[in-house]
């Protein structure tokens, strides 16, 4: 099948649904969401840098003068307003997914796809960019990531789709993403919310 064929499946059978990639700090969320967005013709949104912009300041500085409470449910309000503008592609942050009235909200507005990626590629990806993981700032990075990986894996494994995102290029993970989600589109049908609405 034709790539542009592809593309044209995939935003028909998307309807106002919008793609939503959740998985661990490094694993290319952002990246891959970007290359998406351009291949999809769909705005892209970072929930991270929403929030960011929305306190004016760094998700760093959030956790460190309000702590993780306050930034969860500031990332739940900015994830319910991404998806309730219609359709986009949104990376959502590391711990966003953990959250049950998030993965509800995105359960009935968007195709969650995990992004998978081990340990030695993760680490090697956020200590690129010390001071920006502020779950990472205290102890053992690798630890800690471990730590992290291990309870959170079960959520994301509740995610409509699973895309490795290993040492491939990015626009092959990307190809392997939208192949994978046409399938998905394929198998469960368009989005039945345009059907019920008329």
């Amino acid at each position: 099948m034709k790539k542009a064929d592809r593309i044209h499946d995939i935003r028909q059978a998307l309807g106002g649904r919008s793609i939503v990639f959740v998985g661990m700090m490094g694993c290319g969320k952002s990246a891959i969401g970007r290359l998406a967005a351009a291949e999809l013709g769909l705005p892209y949104f970072d929930s991270d840098a929403e929030i960011a912009a929305a306190a004016d300041m760094s998700i760093s500085e959030i956790f460190e003068r309000f702590g993780e409470d306050y930034f969860r449910k500031g990332e739940e309000r900015v994830i319910a307003r991404l998806l309730g503008e219609g359709p986009c592609v949104l990376s959502l942050g590391g711990g966003a997914f953990m959250s049950a009235e998030t993965r509800g909200e995105i359960a009935r507005n968007a195709i969650s796809i995990w992004l998978k990626a081990d340990i030695d590629l993760l680490l090697s990806r956020v200590m690129r960019r010390p001071g920006t993981r502020p779950l990472l700032a205290q102890g053992d990075p690798r630890a800690k990531l471990v730590e992290l990986t291990e309870k959170r894996e079960p959520v994301y494994a509740l995610a409509d789709l699973h895309v490795e995102s290993s040492r491939m290029s990015k626009k092959q993970t990307c190809d392997n993403v939208l192949k994978s989600l046409q399938t998905w589109l394929e198998e469960h049908g368009a989005d039945k919310r345009l059907a019920d609405a008329r």
